[in-house]
C-alpha cells in the first residue's frame, strides 16, 4: 500500500496554468521536460531496486558486501541549461532528451577497487539493462586525478500508455575516491577564492588523488590476503 505520493507536476495543470502567459511551443517544451523527468526518476528507482536486490544478495549469500552505500539525485534544471549551453545546443527539450544522459544519476559507493567491478558486472548482466557508453576514470583517471567508473546504461520503464527505454548515469567509486571527488568539485565550484589558492590546491588533490589510490590498492590487497 501507498501511504505517501510523491508531490509529482501534473502536465495538464503545467498547460492550463502557463497557457495565457506562454506561447504553445514554450508550454510543449515545459510539458515534454516534466514528462522526461518523471520518466528518468522512475528510471533511477528502477536501478535503485536493482542495487538494493545485489546488496541484500550480498549481505545474505556472500562473505563480502562490496557495496557500501547508494546515493541517488537528479539534475536541476539549472545544471541541465547551464551544460547543453555549454555544448553550444538551442535551449529546448529536445537538446536535453537528445544529449544528456545524466538527468537521472546514481552513486554507488564501494569498498574496494575491485568491488567497482563485481557492481559493474552483476548490474550488466541483467537481461534488461543495457550498456549505451561507459567511461573508465578508475584505470585511466583524469588529468586532475579524478577517478571513478561512469556508465550509461538504460531500463524499460513502464507506463500507462506503454514502454520507454530510459538512460540513467551510475558512478561507481571507492569511498576514498569518493571522498576526494566531493572536495575536488567543492574546490572546482564551490569556492571565490582567488584562482592562483584554487590552483595552489588542486596540484595538492592531484597528488593526494594518486597517494588515496597507493594506500587503497594496499589495503585490497591485505582485504585479499585475509
Amino acid at each position: 500500500m501507498i501511504l505517501e505520493r510523491q508531490n509529482m507536476l501534473n502536465i495538464h495543470q503545467i498547460e492550463k496554468e502557463l497557457g495565457e502567459y506562454s506561447n504553445r511551443e514554450e508550454i510543449r517544451d515545459i510539458s515534454e521536460l516534466v514528462n522526461y523527468y518523471q520518466l528518468c526518476h522512475s528510471a533511477v528507482g528502477e536501478f535503485g531496486t536493482k542495487l538494493e536486490n545485489l546488496d541484500a544478495d550480498y549481505q545474505v549469500r556472500h562473505n563480502h558486501n562490496p557495496i557500501h552505500h547508494i546515493e541517488v539525485r537528479m539534475k536541476d534544471v539549472g545544471s541541465l541549461l547551464e551544460k547543453i549551453t555549454r555544448k553550444g545546443l538551442p535551449v529546448k527539450f529536445e537538446s536535453i532528451k537528445d544529449n544528456i544522459y545524466d538527468v537521472g544519476g546514481l552513486r554507488v559507493i564501494t569498498n574496494y577497487i575491485d568491488d567497482i567491478y563485481t557492481v559493474q558486472d552483476n548490474l550488466l548482466a541483467q537481461d534488461d539493462v543495457t550498456l549505451l557508453k561507459q567511461k573508465d576514470y578508475v584505470k585511466n583517471p583524469k588529468e586532475s586525478g579524478y577517478r571513478s567508473l561512469h556508465l550509461v546504461v538504460t531500463v524499460p520503464v513502464f507506463q500507462s500508455d506503454g514502454v520507454q527505454v530510459t538512460p540513467v548515469e551510475i558512478q561507481i567509486r571507492t569511498i576514498g575516491m569518493d571522498m576526494w571527488a566531493s572536495l575536488e568539485h567543492k574546490l572546482r565550484y564551490k569556492t571565490d577564492e582567488p584562482a592562483e589558492k584554487v590552483a595552489e590546491y588542486s596540484e595538492s588533490l592531484q597528488d593526494y588523488a594518486d597517494e588515496i589510490n597507493k594506500i587503497e590498492n594496499n589495503m585490497q590487497e591485505i582485504f585479499h590476503n585475509l
